[in-house]
Order: structure tokens, then sequence, then C-alpha cells
């Protein structure tokens, strides 16, 4: 540990860590996110990279161990379909490491429940409970749900990472992270014991919503497989599922400030820019007062072009598991 101390500090450099939770397969926003913006960072040679498989994670919403285990291989096929060099990069289960779960409950001992109930997560589902009318505020909600933010301070703190990519809906947990090393490192007076983490903050476009409802997330855990594009989705599907995204009544905008209240139109013409290293405001100009079907036209075909390689490559790999666990266990 010493060691690794002493030779970041006198090369000055970065640990960079990022987690995927496997609770499905990878989609369109996981790739314009973490992972392609993570694989770029490890190729600088100034990093340190850590980048896992979040299967504990995963099973505050899944608890079927087969499901865990298809989604582990395949966000690690798409990990290695998307270029990772795995022997420049630490790449593992998180499930893989007892340390993170030892660390975990040492975190939790020094850990405010005041704090805990300031997570955005824990509030959303006491929110829903009212508004459901239940007299438990609590109803549904496990200790995983509750303790989640412990769990990833432990993933952040035990490899001394000094800078984590968060986008801007998700810098709470990084906050949290910070405060629970802070306090850790306070309480036994031994000044950056634990390594307060920096944010990386993503670029506002990487943040793909919903093809179903622009002011959600394109999540894995959706029910509908209509409201994401899948990293192993063929030519025919991609194309299918852009004609049903939701758009409303009226012509492409154009301007950028019409973008405020057409959230679909806004998430549509982000995904065109993050796949051709593009801005917002550009793509307006090009596509202002034309049809979404002839934008659509246009977005298919480049999402064709960026999705299927990769989804050829993904399922080439899960042909093959024991290459994927050797690679994860090695």
């Amino acid at each position: 540990r010493w060691t690794f101390w002493v030779i970041s500090y006198i090369l000055d450099r970065r640990t960079i860590l990022t987690g995927i939770t496997t609770t499905g397969t990878p989609h369109l926003g996981n790739y314009t996110g973490a992972i392609n913006q993570a694989i770029q960072s490890s190729k600088n040679e100034e990093h340190n990279s850590f980048f896992f498989l979040a299967d504990y994670h995963s099973l505050i919403k899944n608890k079927n161990p087969e499901e865990i285990r298809q989604s582990s291989l395949e966000v690690a096929a798409t990990w290695i379909a998307l270029g990772l060099d795995t022997k420049k990069t630490v790449f593992y289960r998180q499930s893989d490491i007892p340390e993170i779960l030892e660390l975990n409950w040492i975190l939790n001992n020094f850990t405010a429940k005041g704090l805990m109930n300031r997570a955005h997560a824990y509030k959303a589902s006491v929110s829903n409970n009212e508004l459901a009318g239940s007299k438990d505020l609590d109803k549904g909600i496990t200790m995983g749900l509750f303790n989640y933010p412990v769990l990833m301070a432990a993933d952040i703190l035990l490899y001394d990472t000094t800078h984590v990519p968060v986008g801007d809906d998700q810098k709470q947990h990084l906050e949290l992270c910070r405060d629970i090393a802070q306090k850790f490192n306070s309480d036994f007076e031994i000044e950056n014991f634990l390594q307060v983490p920096e944010p990386l903050i993503q670029k506002e476009f990487s943040r793909i919503m919903s093809l179903k409802d622009g002011a959600r997330k394109m999540s894995k855990s959706e029910l509908s497989d209509l409201s994401r594009i899948n990293l192993t989705d063929d030519k025919d599907l991609i194309i299918n599922k852009i004609k049903k995204a939701k758009t409303d009544p009226l012509p492409m905008p154009n301007a950028i400030k019409d973008l405020d209240e057409r959230l679909e139109a806004k998430n549509l013409l982000g995904i065109y820019a993050s796949l051709t290293n593009s801005t917002l405001e550009k793509c307006v100009e090009i596509f202002a007062g034309k049809n979404f079907s002839e934008f659509k036209e246009k977005l298919s075909e480049v999402l064709v072009d960026t999705i299927q390689p990769i989804s050829i490559e993904i399922k080439k790999l899960l042909n093959d598991k024991s290459y994927l666990d050797n690679t994860l266990l090695d």
C-alpha cells in the first residue's frame, strides 16, 4: 500500500474507478456515459484504472442469481468488445473481492443514519410510498437500498481512488462517499488515511434518456425493451425502436431554447450529437424545421453504424464464457 502511494505521488497519477450494475443487458446510455469515457481514460498512461461489475449492488433490484450471472457476462463482454485492454486495467467482479464487504461493514459503523436518510434513492422510495397512500413509508425498502451509498463508498475508498466519473445526477453518491471518508479520517485523527475522491463531471448530453419518456434515464431494469437501445440489438431492432421512439407532433425545433419543454426531441438530438461527436446546438441547426421521420432515419443510420459492430463482437465473446470468466479472475 505504501509503495503504491509513493509511486502514485511521484508520477502524479490519478486512480480512476467506475462500475456498471449487473441488472440487465448494457445499453446505449452505458456506452456513451460510463463505459466509453472510462475506456478512453484507461488509455492515459498517467491513470491507474479500476473497472468493475457491480453484482452485489444488483441484488437491490434483482435477486435471481442466474440473471445476475448472465448480466455480469454481458457487461464484461461489452467492456472488452469496446476495446478495454484488460492487461492495463484492473477489471473485476465486485463479488470476487471480499475486502469490499469487510470495508463496507467497518464504514457502516462510522456513518450516521441521518446521512443515509438524505440519499436520493431512499428519499425517492419513501416519496413513492407516500404518494401511494401507504401508512408505512418504509414499505418494501430493504437495508440494501438504504445502505447503498456505504457499499458504493467501500467500492471507491478501498483502492485510494482519486477521481470518479459521474454525471450530474450521480454527484450526491460521491458527495456521500466524501463525507464518509472525511468522518472516518477525523474520528481517528489521521489525515488522508482514506483518500477523499474528486468527481470527474461528464458532458451533459452523454446522459441518455428513455425512448419512451424523456424525463427518465435509459435503464437496464426498465420493463419495456422499447425504451432503450441495447448494445446487443441488431439492425432491424434498432430501426424499429427509433421509429417507435416517443416524439411530439411539432416539426424538429428551430433553436436550442425550444428544447426546454420538448424532452423527447432533446434526448434524440442528444443521442445524435453524442454519436457524431457534435454539439446539441449544431444538431438543432442541421435538422431545424424538418420532419421527425427524416431525422429518425438519419439517427437510425448513425446508431446502426455504431452499435452493429459492437453487437457482433459482444455475441462472439458470449459464446466463450470460460474466456470471460478467466479474464475476470485474472
